[in-house]
């Protein structure tokens, strides 16, 4: 994309941009000091988790000058140097690019790091949840199945052993973060166990991803109980190493995610709240 120097030069004397609210009612206001702390990280980090927000939902879209380090730094009440540091972490996840003298912009959306995981997670609190959660299940679509048939196949004791456990987990879990934690151990261990080298990376990579679709569906299912005898009819069928039952299996559970994502389309999300362990006559 050419960036003229002139562009630049203009976008830092006109006044701070109003990107627009993820409600698309009307420009939101930035404000002094909006940038929160995240626990554990630094205040560049920190930065850099808001302005990759605003840009993943649409506020800068791609070729948009943003303000430059003096504005930032005053809108967020920190130095320029914190400014700097988190405008180069988001060069790094391929979001942005800069030009002495012209300033940072927005890169096209196709050079975006979406395997990275703060961008993933962007992606997934923006007005377009539904798109990233599709395109996430679309992947699944491509991968889980089959690896659930080699690992039917494939798997070890040991790995059988992690696949039960976490499944087992899922269904003992009290919580919305212990069950999402459980459901996304669940799939990359079955992911490990189908043998293939360039899955076990594969996983690591997407982890993020599974981390947001399954809190998003965890928190909109009506019925925990069948998800739960979904999950367990895939650990069955790998563990009696049926390969053709498993990929069947994995299908299925699929299908009953891409009706959770279909139910609520064009509403909000729920609150996260206690999940209900599935009583014995429902499993």
């Amino acid at each position: 994309m050419a960036v003229d120097e002139r562009r630049g030069r203009a976008a830092a004397d006109e006044p701070e941009p109003q990107p627009q609210s993820s409600g698309g009612t009307g420009p939101a206001p930035i404000r002094r000091g909006k940038a929160s702390r995240l626990p554990g990280s630094s205040v560049h980090a920190s930065i850099a988790n808001e302005i990759g927000l605003r840009i993943v939902r649409g506020d800068y879209p791609p070729g948009a000058i943003l303000p430059n380090e003096a504005r930032w730094a005053k809108m967020f009440d920190v130095s320029r140097s914190a400014v700097r540091e988190a405008i180069k972490m988001l060069m790094a996840k391929g979001l942005l690019n800069s030009r002495p003298k012209v300033g940072s912009w927005v890169e096209p959306r196709e050079r975006w790091n979406l395997l990275d995981r703060d961008v993933l997670t962007w992606y997934a609190m923006s007005p377009d949840r539904e798109k990233f959660l599709k395109t996430v299940q679309e992947f699944r679509y491509l991968i889980e199945p089959e690896a659930a048939a080699f690992a039917a196949r494939r798997r070890s004791e040991e790995q059988m052993a992690e696949i039960s456990a976490a499944c087992r987990e899922m269904g003992e879990a009290r919580s919305l973060p212990e069950r999402t934690e459980a459901d996304t151990r669940f799939h990359l261990a079955i992911l490990r166990a189908s043998g293939n080298e360039l899955l076990v990376p594969l996983g690591v990579l997407i982890e993020s991803a599974f981390d947001q679709l399954f809190i998003f569906v965890t928190r909109e299912q009506n019925d925990l109980a069948h998800a739960q005898t979904l999950h367990e009819n895939i650990e069955k069928c790998i563990r009696l190493k049926r390969p053709e039952a498993a990929r069947a299996a994995v299908r299925k559970l699929l299908a009953n995610t891409d009706d959770i994502i279909a139910g609520v389309s064009g509403r909000p999300p729920r609150q996260a709240g206690v999940v209900k362990r599935p009583s014995p006559d429902q499993s």
